[in-house]
């Protein structure tokens, strides 16, 4: 039997927009982040390969979302990664981190330029000390989608994410990616870890802005 109301339009009234005071959870990861010690075990043909890389991540809180009786708070997130020894891009992540206070629904979205998305789940509350979120290929509603030489060469069959807030105010994870890689009998676990501390603050979303009589500087379509 599904959680959901008959009326599927009807959107929740007298909204508070200040998304960052109502991010429940994802309260502690809103700002820019920077790690330095991460290590990436990932799958070459000559066996695993592990190294070490250097992370920059900013979130910053979105305008709260409706979507019919649902209302969703959330942050827009971008990872970029790059290595001690090159100056280029090891790895380039975007995506939004959403929860939904109602129900304690947690959602993160991710999209990679190698031709892959994803969508996880899991369920927190303000001040929980983790969040763990999890996505399967083939699920129903939470899943991995992605181009056809990545599902024939390395499909990956589950994503899991669990992070860690410390006292101190900064965050670590583990990110957990099962693969079945070509040519090989078992599942390799494509594990990343790091820790990353605050390097600036985030930023006011656009409707709490207007709400306090700022200008909320929009740059679409010739706006602002």
């Amino acid at each position: 039997m599904n959680p959901f109301p008959d009326d599927i339009f009807t959107e929740p009234e007298d909204v508070d927009p200040d998304t960052l005071a109502n991010l429940g959870p994802l309260a502690p990861l809103a700002g820019v982040w920077e790690g330095r010690k991460g290590i990436d075990l990932n799958p070459k043909a000559e066996g695993p390969e592990r190294r070490a890389y250097l992370e920059r991540i900013e979130m910053q809180p979105i305008d709260p979302q409706p979507n019919g009786p649902q209302l969703l708070y959330g942050l827009r997130y971008h990872v970029h990664i790059a290595t001690p020894e090159e100056d280029t891009t090891f790895h380039d992540q975007v995506g939004y981190w959403l929860w939904e206070p109602k129900t304690g629904l947690v959602m993160q979205t991710l999209a990679i330029p190698r031709g892959q998305v994803a969508l996880a789940k899991g369920q927190g509350q303000a001040g929980d000390a983790t969040l763990v979120v999890r996505a399967e290929r083939g699920g129903p509603g939470y899943g991995i989608c992605s181009t056809d030489f990545l599902e024939w060469a390395f499909r990956t069959d589950s994503y899991e994410l669990e992070i860690t807030f410390h006292a101190d105010g900064s965050w670590s994870y583990v990110s957990d990616t099962m693969l079945a890689v070509r040519g090989q009998a078992a599942p390799f676990r494509h594990r990343d870890v790091n820790r990353l501390t605050k390097v600036g603050e985030p930023t006011l979303n656009p409707l709490a802005r207007i709400a306090r009589g700022e200008t909320p500087h929009l740059k679409v379509h010739g706006l602002g």
